[in-house]
């Protein structure tokens, strides 16, 4: 007898789902997190070496998930980096190529007063394929000073956002305790839209509270999530809770009490996601560094270098994923010392993961390396890793007259002025501290290096 089409399509459909499950029931979306630090160097969570201060919370993230050593942001200041993490593109293309200020400054400095809005966004994709998208932290992409007409941060894809004075829309403000226990406000611009204060050293603690009441209500809906979390820590001036102020003695100490302070106020938050099966199971968590540290408070590590720098010590960040149900167990614990990519690739590679697929004309500068950042391979990034130096920052933390262009290249990193001048090439794979110049032995390397940062720099500014 012969049986319809209909009907063998059916009992092929049924045999498929006996075999490998309900087809209907396909893998949820991964819930992402982001959480950003502010001026914290690489060496500063105990996990990447720091024997001053103890980040217990953060340390435990990083032994259930992998730690990356050669990961990079794609500025040594805080706004262009926030744009590159944002956007996956560089920061150049926008006009943001240091700090936000107020409009004379920015002005004098050749910059945008705000991120355009019609820039590509990570949580605007996401939002668009359905998923429930907040922004709980600092912002720095517009909405400072006197800056008050900024696009608010929903513009950006964002469906519930709390910032702080650097942003528009609901903010905390912070209140500082100084050692005399007089309190005052620490930035007082109410004017940049609703707020309401708190003491500097449980800012964090507010911004972890969002995100956990927006994860509540994203999982009441039934949608995944993506949430960044961006303090204000570990950002000077350093007011830690008074007792640990009245401890401290210099700058370090204080520096080490907020960044201490910080990795306890992200427990609630870690408990949160541990303890909960369908957020362990299904939830990436990154967390990194916006520059690297000021020369008197954080630590770069072994890295020359610090904010504001293009050498490793103002642009490398540690990064640790965290991602029990998607990181293979063999990867969990790992520490990843090969694998070359930076923060303009976690936009591709988190769109990946997430399954979301982009125009074919979205604007992009990053590489989508998915299965490096959740352990499946050790792939770097294939196209070279170009920066350029603050406008304001030629000279800064001690170092004189710094170089203006770098760029990564394999094992190799060149810096030049912007003409080409005075270069710099060290081999990282021999010589991470960047102590030895081997310009001289190397021309025809140098030659190559130096065209191929200066034609991006020519071609990539807004």
């Amino acid at each position: 007898m012969l049986v319809s089409l209909p009907l063998r399509l059916a009992a092929i459909t049924l045999a498929l789902i006996s075999a490998t499950g309900s087809l209907l029931s396909a893998a949820p979306s991964p819930n992402v997190i982001v959480i950003f630090i502010d001026d914290m160097g690489w060496g500063d969570f105990s996990c990447f070496g720091n024997s001053e201060a103890k980040t217990p919370q953060i340390d435990q993230m990083a032994a259930e998930g992998i730690r990356f050593e050669q990961f990079y942001v794609n500025s040594p200041i805080c706004s262009p980096s926030r744009v590159a993490i944002t956007t996956g593109t560089y920061p150049q293309r926008w006009g943001i190529t240091s700090y936000l200020s107020s409009r004379s400054e920015n002005k004098k400095r050749g910059m945008r007063n705000w991120l355009n809005p019609e820039a590509p966004s990570l949580a605007r994709d996401l939002q668009a394929a359905g998923y429930a998208t907040g922004h709980f932290g600092k912002w720095h992409m517009g909405g400072q000073h006197d800056v008050a007409d900024a696009p608010p941060i929903q513009q950006y894809g964002f469906d519930q956002t709390l910032s702080n004075f650097e942003g528009m829309g609901s903010k905390i403000l912070p209140l500082i305790t100084r050692r005399d226990g007089s309190i005052s406000k620490l930035y007082p611009w109410e004017h940049l839209g609703a707020h309401r204060y708190v003491q500097r050293y449980e800012v964090t603690h507010s911004f972890v509270d969002a995100a956990i009441n927006f994860i509540d209500t994203a999982q009441e809906a039934s949608k995944p999530f993506y949430i960044n979390v961006w303090p204000d820590d570990v950002h000077g001036p350093f007011y830690p809770s008074p007792e640990r102020m009245k401890q401290a003695k210099t700058r370090r100490e204080l520096y080490h009490a907020v960044l201490e302070e910080m990795d306890t106020q992200f427990t609630k938050l870690f408990e949160k996601l541990k303890s909960t099966p369908a957020l362990r199971d299904n939830t990436i968590l990154l967390i990194c560094s916006d520059n690297g540290p000021d020369s008197d408070a954080g630590s770069a590590g072994p890295f020359k270098g610090f904010k504001t720098h293009l050498y490793e010590g103002g642009i490398r960040s540690p990064l640790i994923v965290w991602a029990p149900g998607i990181i293979p167990k063999h990867a969990s614990g790992n520490t990843n010392t090969e694998s070359v990519f930076s923060a303009i690739d976690l936009v591709p590679s988190l769109r990946q993961l997430c399954g979301v697929v982009t125009q074919q004309n979205t604007l992009s500068d990053g590489e989508a390396l998915s299965d490096t950042l959740v352990g499946k391979s050790n792939t770097s990034r294939h196209t070279p890793l170009f920066f350029s130096r603050p406008p304001d920052r030629k000279s800064f933390y001690g170092f004189e007259n710094l170089p203006d262009l770098a760029v990564r290249s394999g094992e190799w990193k060149l810096l030049c002025d912007y003409d080409g001048a005075r270069p710099e090439l060290y081999n990282l794979s021999t010589d991470r501290n960047e102590s030895t110049n081997l310009a001289k032995q190397h021309p025809e390397r140098v030659k190559q290096l130096t065209q191929q940062v200066q034609d991006w720099y020519a071609t990539i500014q807004d």
